[in-house]
């Protein structure tokens, strides 16, 4: 709802997708973010594979930490294609380096945030945000 409420902001700036995913990340994390901690959503699509919830509490706070303690240019690569929506094409023009390297720093950084929680023994992460994110447990 949020969204069709808000759709008259849209710039065209960066790729709409990334726009829906950032009012979308944004919008949890208004809602949760007083709780404690948020529980993925554990409802299995027909034809997704399930995720296993003996440790799946990930801490909001623990979470964005984990983002906060990657090498920055993983993380400026990170937030400004995930939160951001910008393309890698604009990613690299912003950063000075080759579309590529926008790519190779994205994986990095989710390979090195799924290596975080899972070091952690969680096994995932909150539902929307596995989406939002892109992070493949």
């Amino acid at each position: 709802m949020t969204i069709f409420e808000k759709i008259g902001q849209y710039k065209s700036k960066g790729s709409f997708e990334g726009w829906i995913k950032r009012i979308t990340v944004n919008t949890v994390l208004q809602k949760y973010r007083k709780e404690e901690y948020l529980k993925v959503v554990t409802d299995n699509v027909e034809g997704e594979e399930e995720i296993e919830t003996e440790h799946t509490d990930v801490g909001l706070q623990t979470l964005l930490k984990y983002i906060q303690e990657l090498p920055n240019k993983y993380r400026m690569t990170f937030n400004l294609y995930v939160l951001d929506g910008y393309s890698h094409k604009e990613i690299s023009a912003m950063l000075g380096t080759s579309t590529g390297t926008s790519k190779s720093n994205l994986a990095r950084a989710r390979m090195i945030l799924k290596e975080k929680i899972e070091n952690k023994t969680n096994k995932a992460i909150i539902g929307i945000l596995i989406i939002a994110l892109g992070i493949n447990l």
